[in-house]
């Protein structure tokens, strides 16, 4: 798994990006962009180049995560300097990281792997993110409210076809608590939607509960930039066995016997 992330506008991360991530899926990684929109004050030229940038980056990665810095206005108070909004981009992009990399690697009450994110990120296209953290009494539902009503989610989450979601305490953190968060993230969600779910156990945290979603898939649900496969009669059932022009097979939807093939 290899993760790209930088900041769309300028040259690095607009120009080199997309041919990191394009080595990276050509040696079969699972590459995941989390990269940051311009703030507004940082001129149209620039915001025009992020745009062109994400929709190079995007063709080239199995899911992009796209934070607009201008969304961290909403959450930060007028004293905040140039130099904590920029410092506060970068920790939503280390957020994004730690969010799904945590799921992975650190221990926890109910543990994920490799494969469980697979199946989410794989060719989802573009992903959304939230992060809330809460403390006292009702932490883990604060946190969850937090998360999934983030001014960083631009789509509601019952958009999207599959769900990470990381609930992160430490060992202090009940499964009562790990229950009502999840069950509010769930009870949002779209029946449909696929929910991988874990738990991360991080002592330096203290009484503080972190939950990270992360909602990917919108591309699946809409005619997005990424063709949506259908079969023969255009049903709204996903293809699972895959596009008939790649085996140049022409299938009539009809079960022919083996004796007249």
């Amino acid at each position: 798994m290899v993760f790209i992330t930088a900041g769309e506008g300028g040259g690095t991360g607009t120009g080199a990006a997309p041919i990191v991530a394009d080595v990276a899926k050509g040696l079969g990684a699972l590459t995941i962009a989390v990269v940051t929109r311009p703030f507004g004050f940082e001129g149209r030229r620039r915001a025009v180049q992020a745009d062109q940038g994400i929709t190079r980056l995007r063709e080239k990665v199995d899911t992009q995560i796209v934070i607009p810095n201008d969304r961290l206005l909403s959450v930060a108070d007028e004293q905040t300097t140039v130099v904590e909004a920029f410092a506060k981009a970068d920790e939503i992009l280390l957020d994004g990281v730690r969010g799904i990399t945590e799921l992975i690697t650190t221990p926890g009450l109910i543990n994920t792997d490799f494969a469980d994110v697979k199946m989410i990120m794989n060719d989802a296209g573009s992903a959304l993110m939230g992060v809330g953290e809460g403390s006292g009494e009702q932490r883990a539902t604060s946190a969850a409210r937090k998360a999934i009503s983030s001014p960083l989610m631009e789509s509601p989450i019952d958009g999207a076809r599959g769900i990470l979601l990381s609930i992160t305490g430490s060992s202090s953190l009940t499964l009562n608590e790990v229950n009502e968060a999840a069950e509010l993230v769930v009870g949002v969600a779209h029946p449909d939607a696929n929910i991988i779910f874990g738990t991360v156990v991080d002592e330096a945290i203290g009484d503080t509960v972190r939950v990270t979603v992360i909602t990917a898939g919108f591309d699946r649900w809409e005619n997005g930039s990424r063709p949506v496969r259908r079969t023969p009669v255009e049903s709204d059932i996903p293809d699972v066995f895959g596009d008939p022009e790649e085996n140049n097979e022409v299938h009539t939807g009809l079960d022919v016997p083996d004796f007249l093939k």
